[in-house]
């Protein structure tokens, strides 16, 4: 009797154990779903690896091409993990479909750790690389494998517990639907035109059954109804596009699908208070209900020390100092150049009247062109050369450069404050920055940078009609769809600046396009760019990628104003940059093919680019500057006299 007892007991406590183990892990199809997805894509990966290995010669026209339909079909199973893949642990994601042989991170994190190299692998460049006319099997077998072992990483434990919460879902789903606005339509990490469209298809499909799983799992923290309709909507149009790329509408895709969809999951992330815990989301901006926002992202603080400064009075007194100090020659050695010498109010904040502005004390031209400071808030890396991480060390190098301002700190200081207007002013602003005990340069550069940010803060034609707020022509839609596809611009100037800052928003893009020194191609430019800050072959001759935002406001073209015109520009990628006309430019990352852009599209193109003026309204300069006790100083002319 008593061993039937304890029997019973015994079996009551197993199945107790097994109750609480079934009713305490409730079923999660979204995991399960992640899991399974990982688990096929992996098998397709050993699939191709083994395929490679079965074959003798990799070089034969049809080995050729069974592997690359391998590689496609891997692409395909990868399209749709790409979702979780960028955004949890985004370095990996580049090993497996990496777009360049070696890039150097140049993230926002260049501030406290120097950029270090990283060699590329994955499936763009094993496409590329099969391509070649002699293919070596050990190092393509390489680039696949590499590809293999960042895919293991997704399949940790700390990565798999992310998806027992719903935070993370709502952040990845961000980051996907700014790709899809910029770098998933436009051939960035599909080289192959061909192929952009149908794995945008599996793309969308594959995320449509995350999106199932997820409602199915995290029912108090869905996706709305109406954003669901919404997708399958923009899936639908996409399935009504043509299959010619270059017809693909993106123009439509985004302001009617994209961008709505884009504010909904923004909504819904203030609604759950979704938390992040990425360095993915360090600058964007949770309440930006657009992808064509100034409030997307941040980029740089235009404050510097006044960082704590919010009362509305008080900024508008450092505006106006900084104005004031904007104008005033007495920033720089011999009294007689300003900020305005060559950032110019009323050409944009830039220089438009020659190539190349006048060096300090007339001794020659600059060698590079005043980039506008209009959106220089949205940079990272600052000069075209990213030297800079701060708009206030830009600032303090401009002045303080023997062939800019020709200034020395100490020297600026003491002429600044022998001035009551301005001293009075920064010694009553003092209390707002409590690291500072005294009057700094740092004080008198962030109010300049404050002064001139705030004129990065206004929309375009452009914005208000993608915002659904006014119509566009079609030569203006036309011109956006070319940007966007065939003319390729869309894989370096990314929305919503337009600029070389892609989503996630948190570094800055660097190309070599082989400009020249002069419209006759005779050689290439002698800057070495990029190169002078990061010594690399991949660096020499990189330029940082800045906006096309004003364009057509703020002529010469180039680091080295080289081009006049848009047009001259336009034909400058048409005929594939410096080594499509003939130079020698070993590690040109801008294809030397043409793009055989016709007149129609260069025209249609202009028209779109002329759409992004921003509506800027002008100030005028000070009608005085602040008197000097020193006589002499009270002799400089307001803007400078250069």
């Amino acid at each position: 009797m008593k061993k039937n007892l304890l029997f019973y007991l015994f079996t009551l406590i197993i199945v107790g154990i097994g109750f609480s183990f079934t009713t305490n892990e409730p079923t999660n199809p979204y995991k399960e779903n992640y899991v399974l997805k990982f688990t096929e894509f992996e098998q397709s990966e050993l699939r191709l690896i083994d395929i490679i290995n079965q074959i003798q010669d990799v070089n034969t026209e049809n080995n050729k091409n069974r592997i690359k339909e391998e590689i496609l079909k891997c692409r395909f199973k990868f399209k749709g993990l790409d979702f979780w893949m960028r955004y949890i642990e985004p370095l990996s994601q580049k090993k497996i479909n990496g777009p360049l042989p070696v890039e150097w991170e140049t993230e926002v994190f260049e501030k406290y750790e120097k950029p270090y190299k990283r060699e590329g692998s994955g499936f763009t460049l094993a496409l590329q690389y099969i391509e070649e006319e002699q293919v070596d099997k050990l190092k393509l077998l390489s680039l696949i494998n590499q590809s293999l072992e960042a895919t293991k990483v997704y399949q940790t434990d700390s990565i798999k517990a992310k998806l027992s919460s719903y935070h993370h879902f709502y952040l990845c789903n961000r980051l996907y639907l700014l790709n899809l606005s910029t770098i998933y339509t436009t051939g960035f990490d599909c080289p192959e035109k061909e192929n952009i469209l149908p794995e945008l298809k599996v793309l969308l499909s594959d995320v449509g059954e995350i999106y199932r799983s997820f409602n199915q799992t995290f029912s108090n923290t869905p996706l709305t109804q109406e954003y669901l309709e919404l997708y399958k909507k923009a899936k639908d149009f996409v399935e009504t596009q043509p299959s010619n790329y270059s017809n693909f509408n993106h123009y439509i895709f985004i302001r009617d699908y994209i961008n709505p969809l884009f504010a909904i999951n923004q909504k819904l992330i203030n609604q759950y208070k979704v938390v992040s815990r990425s360095f993915v989301d360090y600058t964007l901006n949770k309440k930006a209900n657009s992808i064509f926002s100034k409030d997307l992202y941040i980029g740089q603080d235009s404050k510097g020390v006044f960082l704590r400064v919010n009362d509305e009075n008080t900024l508008a007194q450092i505006d106006n100092l900084g104005k004031l100090l904007f104008y005033d020659p007495i920033l720089s050695g011999n009294n007689q150049r300003s900020c305005v010498s060559c950032h110019n109010p009323s050409q944009f904040f830039t220089d438009t009247i020659t190539q190349t502005s006048l060096q300090y004390n007339y001794k020659g031209h600059l060698e590079r062109n005043s980039p506008s400071l209009i959106n220089a808030p949205f940079n990272h890396l600052l000069m075209v050369d990213g030297e800079h991480f701060t708009l206030q060390m830009q600032g303090k190098a401009v002045i303080t450069n023997p062939k800019e301002m020709g200034a020395i700190e100490s020297e600026v200081l003491e002429k600044v404050l022998s001035c009551s207007d301005y001293k009075e002013a920064f010694t009553e602003l003092l209390k707002y920055t409590p690291t500072e005990t005294e009057i700094t340069f740092d004080h008198l550069v962030s109010a300049i940078t404050f002064y001139y940010s705030k004129f990065s803060k206004h929309n375009s034609l452009f914005d208000d009609a993608m915002n659904k707020k006014v119509e566009v022509d079609e030569h203006v839609m036309n011109g956006f769809n070319v940007f966007m596809s065939k003319a390729e611009c869309a894989t370096c100037h990314f929305a919503p600046i337009f600029n070389g800052v892609k989503p996630p928003y948190v570094g800055s893009e660097f190309e070599v396009l082989g400009t020249p020194q002069d419209i006759n191609y005779k050689k290439l430019s002698a800057d070495k760019g990029r190169f002078q800050v990061n010594p690399s072959f991949e660096t020499l001759h990189a330029f940082r990628t800045g906006t096309i935002r004003n364009a057509t406001k703020t002529k010469p073209y180039m680091h080295n104003g080289v081009f006049n015109t848009t047009e001259e520009v336009i034909e400058f990628y048409n005929g594939g940059g410096g080594a499509g006309r003939g130079l020698v430019v070993e590690n040109q990352t801008l294809s030397s093919d043409s793009l055989h852009l016709s007149q129609q599209e260069t025209a249609d193109l202009i028209r779109f680019i002329g759409s992004l003026s921003e509506q800027i309204p002008l100030e005028k300069a000070p009608e005085n500057l602040p008197k000097s006790s020193n006589k002499v100083l009270n002799k400089r002319k307001i803007g400078g006299e250069y």
